[in-house]
């Protein structure tokens, strides 16, 4: 039997700016996004009957009918099949859990039946057309202006969710300025690691003053890895809420994420690379 694993992984937006708003009421983003070694799991295998199975540690809270995006997904493709879920990533996180697990989805029930991918993968999430190739990429307007940036160097990270969903809608109902400054034009491609941290610090998330209004821990967590040894930025991805801590190297990461579990074993910790 042809069994087909697919990894999600987490979807990071080291920079996200609120460039302005349509009159149907979508925002329109400029934003670099690289992807974590840390993510979900799919496996997939044929069968009469469709199932989807969710386990994992954030398994909890987790839609089990039609409208999980695992389920939307399969329900696009129309191919039965036995589908289970690994949940590893907090869900309403600003991480892109959700849209990436639709995107290995899509992949891996591709694979097992020749079936092509749906065109309009907006219509599942702003995220999961930048989540279909799982690389680093910028993203423009509602998500469907993806351009590859294939020559930026790994960053090694730590990823904060005080494991209190943050909902979008919320999020940006709170946002006071809609029309920013985008990205410049130029990204620092073929730049080292710390040319590319320092870069990022002249950036910004539009998002984290209205994210921190919904969900005032969210400074907390702020603050509380900005005095982890070693930290050299910290910001949230996406709208919130989990927040991340870049470092010069994978140990002092690991060392930093070891201390914030210790400290704070409530909280969803992970020491991670992200990927170029």
């Amino acid at each position: 039997m042809t069994v087909v694993k697919e990894f999600a992984p987490a979807k990071v937006n080291l920079t996200l700016h609120v460039t302005g708003q349509r009159p149907d009421g979508y925002h329109l983003l400029d934003s670099l996004v690289m992807f974590a070694d840390v993510g979900d799991r799919i496996t997939v295998r044929p069968s009469d009957t469709p199932i989807m199975i969710i386990k994992g540690p954030m398994a909890d809270g987790l839609p089990r009918d039609r409208t999980n995006m695992v389920a939307r997904a399969a329900d696009a493709m129309a191919v039965s099949a036995n589908i289970q879920l690994e949940k590893n990533l907090p869900h309403a996180a600003g991480i892109g859990g959700g849209s990436s697990d639709a995107a290995a989805t899509f992949r891996a029930l591709s694979e097992i039946s020749g079936k092509p991918v749906p065109d309009d993968l907006l219509a599942f999430g702003a995220d999961v057309p930048v989540c279909m190739n799982g690389r680093a990429a910028r993203m423009r307007g509602i998500g469907d202006e993806i351009n590859p940036v294939p020559d930026l160097p790994a960053l090694h990270a730590v990823l904060v969710n005080p494991k209190l969903p943050v909902l979008t809608v919320e999020v940006f109902k709170r946002l006071r300025n809609h029309n920013n400054a985008p990205m410049p034009d130029d990204l620092p491609r073929g730049a080292s690691s710390r040319e590319l941290i320092s870069w990022l610090s002249e950036m910004r998330n539009d998002l984290q003053e209205a994210a921190i209004e919904a969900e005032p821990i969210i400074e907390h967590v702020f603050n509380t890895l900005a005095v982890t040894p070693g930290c050299l930025i910290t910001r949230m991805s996406g709208s919130g809420g989990t927040c991340f801590g870049i470092y010069g190297d994978a140990e002092t990461a690991a060392s930093a994420a070891g201390r914030l579990r210790q400290d704070y074993p409530g909280w969803w910790v992970a020491a991670t690379r992200l990927n170029g």
